[in-house]
């Protein structure tokens, strides 16, 4: 079970709501403008609110769907967690679209939120707040993501490991807005 299950949450990470919503109203695709990135940030500055929202709640719901299916299923709460690490995987390179895929931010709070809503609250709190404060996203996602691992060692220690697997693979994701930031050159809303 838990293996058809981590490849249909690889499946269903696939789908880009950003390119596929790109297609359907006639904005370019997300990967080729804006900052490059198939994600709600990058829709936002490409096609506005609406679809940035859309994309925001696809993405999120990539994330959900699959770490509520294991729970259901009977999965233990790690293997609901690297079900949920599929789904982002999925994002991250879709087999839709030659691999070419987003940053997993959305994705992995959807998972985090399917998983253990506490951690997720504490995500996208901490994502709003630095946001606000800098009008970076990657900034945002960059802080966000890795506050969650100590919350998770203490309440949900069976998420830890995978957790700390997504964050890895978010931050290396983000390794060109890092360099960015170093320089001084990251883009701010």
């Amino acid at each position: 079970m838990f293996w058809l299950l981590a490849i249909l949450a690889y499946l269903l990470g696939s789908l880009s709501f950003a390119i596929l919503l790109s297609r359907l109203t006639g904005n370019p695709d997300p990967r080729m403008s804006g900052s490059g990135n198939a994600g709600a940030t990058n829709m936002l500055r490409l096609a506005g609110k609406k679809l940035a929202v859309l994309t925001l709640l696809g993405d999120l719901c990539k994330g959900l769907l699959p770490v509520l299916a294991a729970g259901l299923a009977g999965l233990s709460v790690q293997q609901q967690a690297w079900v949920g690490v599929y789904a982002v995987i999925g994002h991250l390179f879709p087999l839709y679209f030659r691999f070419r895929g987003g940053k997993g931010v959305a994705t992995a709070a959807g998972m985090l939120l399917g998983l253990y809503p506490p951690a997720a609250l504490l995500a996208i709190g901490a994502w709003l707040l630095t946001f606000y404060l800098t009008r970076t996203s990657s900034l945002a996602a960059l802080i966000a993501t890795p506050l969650t691992l100590p919350l998770l060692a203490w309440q949900e220690p069976g998420a830890l490991l995978p957790m700390s697997a997504l964050t890895a693979l978010i931050v290396w994701r983000h390794r060109g807005n890092l360099r960015d930031l170093f320089a001084g050159r990251e883009r701010h809303f």
